[in-house]
């Protein structure tokens, strides 16, 4: 029974926990206060007055502390609504990451089975490139986990005022990988950089870059502003 995730999950998850913790933010503070409902067949989730197109990623099920991906839930398996889940599937197998291609994932081995599960959930909303997840109660001791799919949720673009506490909080959620960390930030926003010893260099939008040093134990040491020379 796994206790904990391999190396190739961790260094995937690393990837996007810079964007995706500040993604997630955004999101929360878009949803409305108010009772959820959601017709899977249409693809559409009800909160409040808010009205989303999403994709079910996956199941948590508290009593057998196990996760199920929606590619792998039986009623759903080849429906349009777990599409994107299907797509982190094609992911891991591509990749050789086994936590995102297993159908169903024992958790009871962990130390913490929800914790885990919300990793697997933080990941897939990566891996499918979605603006966050939504964890909502299913009753029974079910947890079901939706991808907005839908242009109505804010978008967080990069803001080099608040890059340097972006980065160093993503890095302190996981502490696996934090050059991971912040390659797969400048990745999400699609911008050039380029690995100079132990820095990071990336070139900003507007023409200026960004330096992120890495000390000798891989931590992040800093990060500063560039102007580029002309």
């Amino acid at each position: 029974m796994a206790s904990e995730f391999s190396e190739a999950f961790l260094l995937e998850a690393e990837r996007h926990a810079a964007w995706g913790a500040v993604q997630l933010e955004a999101l929360t503070a878009y949803l409305p206060e108010g009772p959820w409902t959601a017709d899977l067949p249409s693809c559409l989730y009800q909160q409040g007055e808010l009205q989303l197109r999403v994709a079910v990623l996956g199941t948590y099920d508290m009593d057998e502390q196990s996760w199920m991906w929606g590619w792998a839930n039986p009623g759903l398996q080849g429906t349009e609504v777990v599409a994107l889940s299907a797509a982190v599937e094609r992911y891991g197998r591509a990749h050789g990451i086994a936590e995102l291609s297993e159908g169903v994932l024992q958790l009871s081995g962990f130390d913490n089975p929800r914790r885990a599960a919300e990793m697997l959930a933080f990941t897939g909303m990566g891996v499918a490139e979605a603006p966050g997840y939504i964890g909502a109660p299913a009753g029974g001791g079910t947890q079901v986990y939706f991808l907005p799919d839908d242009a109505q949720v804010p978008g967080v673009g990069l803001d080099p005022v608040t890059l340097p506490r972006t980065l160093l909080t993503g890095a302190g959620l996981i502490g696996y990988s934090a050059r991971h960390v912040v390659g797969g930030y400048f990745d999400h926003h699609g911008v050039p950089q380029r690995v100079e010893g132990d820095r990071i260099v990336a070139d900003l939008p507007g023409g200026n870059a960004v330096e992120v040093d890495f000390d000798a134990a891989g931590r992040i040491a800093g990060v500063r502003g560039k102007v580029q020379q002309p």
